[in-house]
């Protein structure tokens, strides 16, 4: 029996993809992936899709990947439909005791369960936390661009990780989707808001996880923002630290950056930053040889 030239080239280079993912699929195997859903690949739905048959494909492949989402522009869109103003400093949100609850509910009621529920419409298993049950957080004053301190409301930095539910969870095979909020650690009944960057690098840390994945709306770390084939594919601490000193990594990249270097002096493996609009932006990351995004190393091997 013979093929077309064409249909047996495709089936070709469809077995050299497996072959090239082999190592990865054999390394990574009962390892854990923390990977951050964030930015613009949020507010398309077929793209949130893309990403979450990326996360059963893990599962499938024995890997724990645990998913920890932000919901910026989702928590602004309800405030407007309630009335609530969004206010920011100097691009920091701004949450007073009103918002926070509003904050809550679109979360841990809305974007939660709708993606562990898009996970098992796939075929997967998975399980909806809240952040609560994971993170404790104290008041985290933010500065404004002169350097002073101001008073953010309800957004927390975190103080505490109990990872038991979340490894609970990866032992019965169900991939965890966690919000970014934090129960008060000084026992007050309000929780807080938390950076999602900062939650996934804390909770990456208390795992031990094998891989950070930060999906967002740029490619990467790029030495010019406005052309992509600056891309930086490799970065050290060190090489981290020289760019921010240049300027070439400023403004909302830097705690990102830091929490990273963060997770890798805590003992996760690597770090990632890709664009989550691209799709199956996951897989191609880990998978292949090259990769498509910036990774974060300890050090050059």
């Amino acid at each position: 029996m013979s093929y077309p030239i064409q249909d047996l080239q495709d089936k070709i280079a469809k077995a050299a993809v497996l072959v090239e993912a082999l190592p990865y699929l054999q390394r990574f195997r009962g390892q854990t992936f923390v990977i951050k859903m964030g930015g613009s690949a949020m507010e398309d739905e077929e793209l949130v899709r893309s990403v979450m048959r990326d996360v059963v494909t893990l599962e499938i492949c024995g890997i724990n990947p645990v998913v920890v989402h932000g919901g910026g522009k989702a928590i602004t869109a309800a405030m407007a439909r309630s009335g609530l103003r969004a206010e920011f400093i100097d691009g920091q949100r701004v949450t007073d005791e009103a918002s926070i609850h509003l904050v809550e509910k679109t979360l841990n009621e809305e974007i939660n369960p709708g993606l562990a529920a898009m996970i098992r419409e796939m075929g997967g298993r998975s399980v909806g936390i809240r952040g609560q049950e994971v993170f404790s957080a104290v008041r985290a004053p933010g500065r404004d661009a002169a350097g002073r301190e101001i008073d953010l409301g309800y957004v927390g930095r975190v103080s505490d990780v109990r990872a038991a539910v979340v490894r609970e969870a990866c032992r019965e095979e169900l991939v965890p989707v966690v919000s970014p909020l934090a129960a008060d650690a000084s026992g007050g009944i309000v929780p807080y808001n938390v950076n999602a960057d900062i939650a996934a690098s804390a909770l990456a840390r208390e795992l031990r996880a094998a891989k950070l994945v930060y999906l967002s709306d740029v490619l990467g770390v790029m030495r010019d923002a406005r052309d992509p084939s600056t891309l930086i594919p490799s970065l050290t601490p060190q090489e981290v630290d020289a760019l921010i000193g240049e300027g070439v990594i400023h403004g909302g990249m830097i705690p990102k950056v830091r929490s990273s270097i963060e997770a890798l002096h805590a003992g996760v493996g690597k770090v990632h930053m890709i664009d989550g609009r691209i799709p199956h932006s996951v897989l191609l990351e880990v998978f292949t040889d090259r990769g498509i995004g910036t990774e974060l190393v300890s050090r050059r091997a």
